[in-house]
């Protein structure tokens, strides 16, 4: 299968602060690609390389076998691009957005008209088409910016933050959307702060920190690789001192969620015994116990912290 983008060590430098430091991966045509990172980590400034709005100070990428420093035009016909925050204009209809967006692309108007209601229709916008965006909620200007990248049909669609803040109905719409772009063959890249979401919709996710690629796997790999680490999560029926439980042999950390406690070990049948050890001591009966499988979020958090100065 060929590759949609092939990243070269990408470097781009602010000042003193090395925001991307020689970054190289690849994206292949078909996948769904996670890009992932705490806030500073070098995503935005990524994905703005990637996209052309800012030259790399070294290094290179291919998008869609165009350079895009050098064959900018050729590179953009082939992708879309959906920004966190809407880049509609709000002082016309939606209609009338996407009209605009079919000019700039040079779209013929019958098929211009064709595909704008097509994607209304599909995104639940098409009975509100002829109002001005102004009066739309977020989740509404989501969709809308969705469908303005979508216009011209590209092979590669780039995702910034597509489901942040949005409302249950139209988060589950977009992301239905996705896959159905995705299962039709479009690629795309998906930059995301939201664990659960990369870990359903991902093939493979890249993981950024300090500028540098600390992992680059598919989600359950990356997951796999912690699995030296489990969690256990037990509840009791009365109230724990809150660092008695940390203090048991083998346990690496201890946290309060809600009515449970959920505790990182390395070695879980060992620390369990304990755990029903302990309760008898306590004079706490032990309610729920429970072992749980590294999440993305786990395997995030570990290598983001591991990758720490």
């Amino acid at each position: 299968m060929p590759d949609a983008i092939v990243v070269a060590d990408l470097t781009k430098v602010f000042g003193s602060t090395v925001a991307v430091d020689h970054v190289s991966f690849l994206v292949k045509e078909g996948e769904i690609f996670g890009f992932l990172g705490p806030n500073g980590a070098g995503k935005t400034t990524t994905t703005r390389m990637l996209t052309g709005v800012i030259p790399p100070d070294s290094g290179s990428a291919m998008i869609l076998g165009h350079d895009i420093q050098r064959e900018p035009v050729l590179a953009k016909q082939g992708f879309g691009v959906v920004p966190e925050t809407s880049n509609a204009y709000t002082d016309l209809t939606a209609w009338q957005n996407l009209m605009l967006m079919g000019e700039l692309y040079g779209i013929s108007p019958v098929r211009v008209s064709e595909r704008a209601s097509e994607l209304l229709t599909v995104l639940g916008l098409f009975e509100r088409k002829d109002q001005k965006v102004q009066a739309y909620s977020k989740g509404m200007k989501q969709r809308l910016i969705l469908a303005m990248a979508l216009l011209h049909e590209p092979r590669l669609l780039f995702l910034d933050e597509p489901t942040s803040g949005l409302d249950v109905q139209s988060t589950q719409m977009i992301l239905s959307l996705l896959r159905d772009l995705n299962r039709a063959g479009t690629t795309i890249f998906l930059t995301t702060h939201n664990m659960e979401e990369a870990n359903r919709l991902c093939n493979r996710v890249g993981i950024i920190r300090s500028g540098k690629i600390v992992a680059l796997d598919a989600p359950e790999k990356l997951k796999a690789a912690i699995d030296r680490l489990h969690r256990i999560e037990v509840s009791f029926d009365r109230e724990i001192p809150a660092d008695a439980l940390a203090r048991l042999p083998g346990v690496v950390s201890a946290d309060r969620t809600g009515d449970k406690w959920q505790i990182t070990t390395e070695n879980h049948d060992a620390v369990i015994r304990l755990l029903v050890q302990f309760s008898r001591e306590q004079g706490a009966a032990i309610v729920t116990l429970n072992t749980l499988a590294p999440s993305l979020d786990d395997a995030f958090l570990r290598l983001t912290r591991e990758a720490s100065p």
